[in-house]
């Protein structure tokens, strides 16, 4: 919510090639993301004095070292992670979910389908 508010959703992936389908089906639904960075530098992050690794950064960055910290596990496979912090809620007088990002991904789903 910090870096993109309530308009974009966050989109990490280390592929590019899913980036591509993601940020395709999110303009094909008018369900817009965007791509955040995951560069090695947000690894210090998650060092930790007690651990392997911590499983929170500090608030600068969160959603990057979130994004970071499943990459350590995701290695093997396609994987992406939207940050839909932002954009699944509403407050004040419209308060309530947004659906967001189902559009979003049944564009995807439907993608792969084809």
């Amino acid at each position: 919510m910090i870096a993109l508010g309530h308009h974009h959703s966050g989109l990490f992936t280390a592929d590019d090639k899913l980036a591509g389908e993601l940020l395709a089906a999110s303009a094909a639904s008018l369900d817009p993301c965007w791509r955040m960075p995951l560069d090695e530098e947000y690894d210090e992050s998650l060092k930790s004095n007690f651990a392997d690794m911590g499983n929170v950064g500090g608030r600068a960055g969160g959603a990057i070292t979130a994004a970071m910290f499943l990459r350590k596990f995701t290695a093997k496979y396609r994987w992406a992670h939207l940050d839909i912090a932002g954009t699944a809620w509403k407050s004040g007088a419209a308060k309530g979910a947004t659906g967001r990002p189902v559009p979003l991904l049944t564009h995807f789903v439907l993608s792969q389908a084809a």
